[in-house]
């Protein structure tokens, strides 16, 4: 299967957006300058947007340099490596609790494979993602901060920001580089980056209309001022 190029997550400055719906939004977002396009499934909350065999044909249809990331929750090394290879992605975000000893039998099975750990915000529990991500650091490429939505469960795709200074001691400590999610949409997206300093930001909610569907004008104003607040701080 062809594969999408693989994510470079050191790069500063990355611009995700999550919850592609179908190939003519995927096309929108490359349009707009997008650098990665999340795909979420296997789900623990969300309804999935579109099947695996839509999603893996939407990849394959990806220009270079745009890559494509598997969001997903699963948590065991080999389901996580077939779902990869089934949707030919090169990178993949893990939101649910995963195993160290899964994290370590993924890079067996897929040296090359680009992987995120999410860092779920929660109040008062900065702390315990300080020791999270010590612990996830000799496995992974990059974190990515989320908000936790007690009202519904949900760590993604919540809508809601969290306390930014958690995600800003996390870029200083975590050894590697920090995605920050949560909330973000072309109003609030400047003053995040200046704030945590990320090396990339993501948004799903937060450029959407009211239908649903990724709006092309809040996307590409969430690219371009997330693009001139990175040049600003650095």
């Amino acid at each position: 299967m062809t594969k999408t190029e693989p994510l470079e997550p050191m790069k500063d400055g990355i611009v995700q957006i999550a919850g592609v719906i179908d190939a003519a939004e995927a096309a929108m977002l490359v349009r707009a300058g997008v650098d990665a396009l999340g795909f979420p499934f296997r789900l623990a909350v969300h309804r999935e947007d579109l099947t695996e065999a839509d999603a893996a044909a939407i990849v394959r249809a990806l220009p270079p340099p745009c890559a494509a990331v598997l969001i997903s929750y699963l948590d065991r090394a080999a389901a996580i490596s077939a779902l990869c290879r089934e949707l030919g992605v090169r990178a993949v975000q893990l939101h649910g609790e995963v195993a160290l000893a899964e994290l370590r039998a993924l890079r067996g099975l897929d040296p090359a494979l680009t992987i995120w750990k999410s860092l779920v915000v929660r109040p008062g529990g900065g702390d315990e993602l300080a020791a999270a991500a010590a612990a996830y650091r000799p496995y992974v490429d990059a974190f990515l901060t989320d908000t936790y939505d007690p009202a519904t469960g949900a760590t993604g795709a919540t809508g809601k920001t969290h306390d930014w200074s958690v995600s800003r001691r996390l870029v200083e400590i975590a050894g590697r580089p920090v995605i920050l999610a949560g909330g973000l949409n072309p109003g609030n997206v400047a003053a995040a980056i200046h704030a945590v300093r990320p090396a990339g930001v993501d948004s799903h909610t937060g450029v959407e209309g009211a239908d649903g569907r990724k709006d092309e004008r809040l996307v590409r104003a969430f690219v371009e001022t997330a693009r001139a607040a990175f040049g600003e701080v650095r």
